[in-house]
């Protein structure tokens, strides 16, 4: 959004297609309407927030089917054995990183989160570790192999299992006999997990062993224990893994209350390496349905894809058989995680994807629903940009003001779009947020640090965070995104103006959107972990004529898909603004045209219905109602609502006092 003022009638030449750079580079979406369902694991657990997730080995990567269920049903993976330290580290100080590394870049690639697995363990240790009996040498070995493993994935690494297996099987609850407890003492975990902070700030720091699902067991008590103490000290540790290898009846009956008390420690629970003997549907089922009943389970790794690639092979305990097909485990499964499969014949075609998005859209508007409210010591001619959440039962709207004075920024909620005129306006110049050149809001709640994100503009990208999204004075000051304007956009911004920054994350990697007036899309990325900070790697990622590529980019997740959609304002011929969009299967890819051309719009008044009457012929500045309010942005598939800027037709002269008023968008195509 462009504060400064505007010419009246333009004319460009629309582009049929975007030139793109399609650079590959390395969600959660809260939980979704009850209409709408996923048909993968992944995207389906991502609607609540989670992963769901598979253990990997490089040697199979070359295998299609087994790439193929990964790339389809995944968004989490998790090395079997390749970052173990007998892979990693088989002669002292000297890393092979490149097994590792096959798994962590295609992941990066793909979107998919990486957990580290894992960093200290008394097994697949080379002998050169576990023959040392000097305290002082194998703590500095031990600190040493964490700190480069660490090191080496900084930023591409979610969570780590730091230790592994520490505790004894049995009735002592104790640690097990290993050679780092034998010679350093139980103080290792701790020191472990210490050294594993200082390494990696930003990563999740997990404590992983199996037989501890059963709350009774004297394991799981030790285990338990331990978890108290670290948070009592302020030892840092972020998440337990249960490894949840079971035989055929599943989970024990208490498995859910082994979660939950863990989880009130303070700390997240993970499914770190499931499988079940014979796979029966009904163990599989009530072993997600535990992790789905407790708020910080926040993902689930099967332990292996196909039954033939499971170290418990003559079991067969995964989810698909060793041809590739899904067992009946996967489909219970999939209803457990709040799915629905779809199922088709063999050789029949392909049905239309319920998620699919048309090719051209037709929509309804509303009138306009949010005017300026003046007040004494706001004069306000214009409400616009509107970034808007439903959460708690109500609609969050967040917008810029503006005046010939400048900009700044508004709040208001109301539980129905009735009421969205009648809303109490909340200014945020008289929050911690100040007065000042603030526009083009954007929000969004970040699930990992549980804080409400306000992306907007100050002549820089910038950011406020709040607990709670209801108290307009809860606001932090503004902080910004990068010390200055990338080199890459000052380079080709010509007489543009930087604007419209918008933050999407996938479960890897965060992305920070921008325009330049001129006809540039840019891109930066830092990893979910390092978010805010760490935005680097600024690129074009589309580019256009001028008026073709304007502003207002807006970048969505499609629920139940691999689809994104990227939405950006362009002016028409005929001056007025209407919307262009394109798809792409990552945040990171190239973008394919949807509808994308002045005669075949997203939205533009040539393909709006206005029932109460033509209160504009713009199409400008907003954002889709969303099927949730985290950071992956998700919206539905279909029925789509789009909160946007309007104004006058016969309305002109400065820019900054034009009467924008908020309108919504209907979608009256939707094909479900």
């Amino acid at each position: 959004m462009n504060p400064l003022k505007r010419l009246g009638r333009r004319r460009a030449s629309v582009l049929a297609l975007l030139a793109v750079a399609g650079l590959v580079t390395p969600a959660a979406a809260t939980a979704a309407p009850d209409t709408v369902r996923a048909s993968t694991l992944g995207a389906q657990a991502a609607q609540s927030g989670r992963y769901f997730g598979t253990a990997v080995a490089a040697g199979r990567l070359g295998d299609g089917t087994y790439t193929g269920i990964l790339d389809r049903e995944f968004n989490s993976v998790t090395p079997e054995n390749e970052m173990k330290w007998d892979t990693i580290e088989r002669s002292r100080g000297s890393f092979n990183f490149g097994p590792g590394d096959q798994i962590a870049n295609r992941a990066a690639a793909r979107g998919q989160r990486l957990r580290g697995h894992t960093l200290v363990w008394h097994q697949q240790l080379p002998s050169w570790v576990s023959s040392i009996r000097d305290a002082n040498t194998l703590r500095g070995v031990m600190n040493n192999h964490i700190t480069q493993v660490m090191n080496h994935y900084k930023g591409k690494v979610y969570a780590w299992d730091v230790v592994n297996e520490a505790f004894a099987d049995g009735g002592s609850g104790q640690t097990r006999s290993s050679v780092f407890r034998d010679v350093l003492g139980t103080g290792f975990i701790e020191e472990a997990f210490r050294s594993a902070r200082s390494a990696d700030p930003s990563a999740k720091l997990c404590y992983n062993d199996y037989n501890i699902e059963n709350w009774s067991d004297a394991k799981t008590q030790g285990v338990y224990r331990m978890v108290r103490d670290f948070k009592a000290r302020g030892v840092p540790i972020d998440c337990v893994g249960l490894q949840s290898h079971f035989g055929a009846g599943g989970p024990p009956a208490g498995f859910q209350t082994t979660l939950s008390n863990f989880a009130a420690l303070g700390v997240d629970v993970q499914i770190t390496e499931l499988d079940i003997a014979q796979a029966p549907t009904a163990a599989y089922a009530n072993t997600v349905r535990a992790c789905m009943n407790v708020a910080r389970c926040t993902g689930i790794t099967v332990w292996g894809i196909r039954d033939s690639d499971s170290w418990r092979s003559g079991e067969n305990p995964l989810l698909f058989d060793r041809n590739g097909n899904k067992k009946p485990a996967y489909q219970s499964t999939l209803t457990a995680l709040g799915g629905s499969a779809a199922t088709r014949r063999t050789g029949a075609p392909s049905p239309r994807s319920a998620a699919a998005l048309p090719s051209s859209f037709r929509w309804s508007s509303s009138g306009a629903l949010i005017a300026p409210k003046p007040d004494a010591t706001h004069n306000i001619a214009g409400i616009k940009d509107p970034s808007v959440v439903y959460y708690n039962g109500k609609y969050h709207v967040f917008a810029s003001t503006a005046s010939s004075a400048g900009y700044n920024l508004v709040y208001l909620s109301f539980s129905d779009w009735s009421q969205a005129g009648s809303a109490t306006h909340h200014y945020l110049d008289r929050t911690p947020i100040g007065a000042g050149y603030r526009a083009a809001p954007q929000v969004f709640y970040n699930t990992q640090q549980r804080l409400w994100y306000l992306v907007y503009q100050t002549g820089n990208a910038s950011y406020s965070t709040n607990p709670d999204i209801s108290n307009p004075s809860g606001w932090s000051a503004p902080r910004n995104f990068y010390s200055s304007m990338p080199d890459i956009i000052r380079q080709n911004i010509g007489n543009g103006y930087w604007v419209d920054m918008w933050v999407i994350c996938d479960s890897a990697n965060c992305y920070l959107f921008s325009s330049d007036d001129n006809g540039h899309l840019y891109r930066s990325q830092t990893t979910v972990g390092q978010f805010p900070n760490g935005f680097t790697n600024t690129v074009i990622a589309a580019q256009d004529s001028k008026y073709a590529l304007f502003e207002a980019s807006n970048v969505y997740k499609v629920q139940g898909s691999n689809q994104y959609l990227l939405l950006v304002e362009a002016i028409g011929s005929d001056g007025r603004r209407y919307f262009r969009s394109w798809t792409a299967s990552s945040l990171a890819g190239s973008w394919s045209p949807l509808a994308a051309s002045e005669s075949n719009p997203f939205a533009k008044s040539s393909n709006v219905t206005f029932p109460a009457g033509t209160w504009t012929r713009d199409i400008s500045h907003g954002e889709m109602i969303r099927a949730g309010y985290d950071q992956t942005l998700t919206i539905p598939a279909c029925k789509l609502q789009y909160l946007y800027q309007g104004k006058d037709p016969n309305a002109g002269g400065d820019y900054n006092s034009l009467p924008w008023r908020l309108g919504l968008l209907t979608q009256t195509n939707s094909t479900c």
